[in-house]
């Protein structure tokens, strides 16, 4: 990219006292400068106000004090105050999912969410499929609290009145003298990833955000910014379908982009024609920054940058560590509880629990299974995105169990024929390349499945169950009793023949990390393993 030029002023007192007399002063003798903007960024903060550990769980006092643990609002504070400091000129941004996962958002919802991030100063946000975890009426309150624009572009809010002429697609915020449009996208499937209700609908992001981009465009706007909680693959789709968008700050696939880092899914910024796509990874433990120049025209020229990485090295801001103390003391009752043993780590990351077998997956896929087998239940299907954290080697308290499953869902039974449990599998595999949620983790069956088929045309390849101490191939016509939770039940992660072609279904079982509490409790001292029960041809 071309380097920005710098401003060179008329100096008046040098000129000849003819040449200002004659007015040529009035014409474009002073060239304007190119404008410099640094774009601060989060994603995917998923209510991780305290220290995390490099398991992305919960981190003890202990090791926060000795330097071992990551992110946490009050770091983020310092570190935000730095990156403004290294900035004349600069916004706060997130690409969405606040809500959910750990107790802070169990207890206030979104409230908490809203208190500090009015005190970070974010300039602006997109709805993530979390927001709407609680349905349209949690995510208006969260609206009402911010100090900031809270912006989805591809879908129509208008028969929902908690909605409806309040959550914008776009808006146009001022910077340094320029106006720029920011954008806010999110998942087109949330409808099955979430709540949002019946009111709202969702719709192709390409044609949305061009949308926008045009209407910006006719006002005058010539940087644009997109909020995209919708990964780094659509991420990618949008710069090469859409015109006029010179930067997306992206969330939602937890990708970690970077120049420097051997796990990086790819360059920061990556480039794709005339925009720069950035991401942070996840749990506040990066912060993006991303310098961006545009010339006189509006036109990106140069986009530079590297996630800072919030370790034990940055400084805990204390008014903030007091404040989110005082938010916890509710909490601790619940979160010290000791429920159990674990003799080594339980992997539970996205990365892995939605590509293969994972040590967590098996875990509260047996869990659940063994809770209902003396119902006649034969099988258990956890969708991965339910699973958000790994548990270190150690005490089990429940605050973990909270943290790895922090969604409320309780066990749902209900039975299903093996053709339909073999269709729910292809579901489950079809979006692994996206690193989407729905991939499975199971019990009481094994399958293979081959990621060279497309998506939906027969990736899964083989079934079997167990049946009298044996492993058998599924039965295409038979009827299986099959326990999850009952999001997945109710059609969510994509698994609507759950919901179509259940029969006798219950979805009011116990809670699922109480079952899970209790199935660790049981086993003394637990031992993570896997066993081959998926297998990737």
């Amino acid at each position: 990219m071309t380097q920005p030029r710098i401003q060179r002023p008329v100096l008046t007192a040098l000129l000849p006292a003819a040449v200002i007399a004659s007015g040529l002063l009035a014409m474009p003798l002073v060239a304007t400068a190119d404008y410099g903007l640094t774009i601060l960024h989060t994603n995917d903060f998923h209510a991780r106000f305290e220290p995390i550990s490099k398991y992305d769980s919960p981190c003890s006092a202990e090791d926060n004090t000795e330097g071992k643990c990551f992110g946490g609002t009050a770091r983020l504070v310092s570190a935000i105050a730095d990156a403004r400091s290294r900035s004349n000129n600069s916004i706060l941004v997130d690409g969405g999912d606040q809500f959910q996962g750990t107790l802070f958002y169990t207890y206030y919802k979104g409230k908490m969410a809203a208190e500090m991030m009015n005190m970070l100063g974010y300039d602006g946000m997109t709805v993530g499929n979390h927001e709407f975890d609680d349905g349209p009426e949690v995510l208006r309150g969260f609206m009402d609290a911010v100090d900031f624009p809270v912006l989805m572009s591809n879908a129509d809010v208008s028969a929902e009145p908690k909605l409806a002429d309040v959550l914008k697609k776009s808006i146009v915020i001022e910077r340094g003298g320029e106006k720029i449009g920011l954008i806010g996208l999110t998942p087109e499937d949330t409808g099955e990833l979430a709540s949002p209700g019946k009111n709202v609908t969702f719709s192709d992001p390409v044609a949305a955000v061009q949308g926008e981009v045009d209407r910006l465009t006719a006002e005058g706007i010539n940087k644009i910014i997109v909020l995209s909680h919708s990964g780094y693959r659509v991420d990618q789709r949008v710069a090469a379908g859409v015109t006029g968008v010179d930067v997306i700050v992206g969330g939602h696939s937890n990708s970690l982009l970077s120049n420097t880092s051997d796990r990086a899914a790819g360059p920061y910024p990556t480039m794709v024609g005339d925009t720069a796509i950035v991401q942070a990874y996840a749990y506040g433990k990066f912060l993006g920054e991303l310098n961006v120049t545009f010339d006189d025209d509006g036109k990106l020229i140069e986009a530079v940058g590297e996630p800072v990485l919030i370790d034990g090295a940055v400084t805990e801001d204390e008014a903030t560590v007091a404040r989110i103390q005082e938010l916890a003391k509710p909490l601790e009752v619940i979160r010290q509880e000791v429920v159990a043993q674990s003799a080594a780590p339980i992997e539970g990351s996205r990365d892995v629990c939605r590509a293969m077998e994972c040590a967590m997956g098996n875990l509260v896929a047996d869990a659940m299974l063994a809770r209902v087998a003396d119902q006649g239940v034969s099988i258990a299907i956890q969708n991965s995105g339910g699973l958000r954290a790994s548990i270190d080697e150690g005490e089990v308290t429940m605050g973990e169990v909270l943290t790895v499953l922090p969604f409320q869902n309780t066990l749902s039974t209900f039975e299903l024929s093996g053709g339909d449990i073999v269709a729910a599998l292809e579901n489950g595999v079809s979006q692994v390349e996206e690193g989407a949620g729905r991939f499975p983790q199971v019990a009481g069956l094994k399958f293979t499945w081959d990621a060279s088929v497309a998506p939906n045309e027969g990736r899964i390849v083989e079934v079997t169950v167990e049946k009298d101490g044996q492993w058998v191939p599924i039965e295409t016509d038979a009827m299986y009793g099959v326990v999850t939770n009952n999001y997945v039940r109710g059609g969510g992660d994509g698994y609507k023949i759950f919901s179509t072609n259940g029969a006798n279904a219950y979805d009011y079982g116990p809670g699922l990390e109480v079952v899970l509490a209790d199935y660790l409790a049981s086993a003394g001292p637990y031992t993570p393993y896997t066993d081959g029960r998926i297998v990737q041809k």
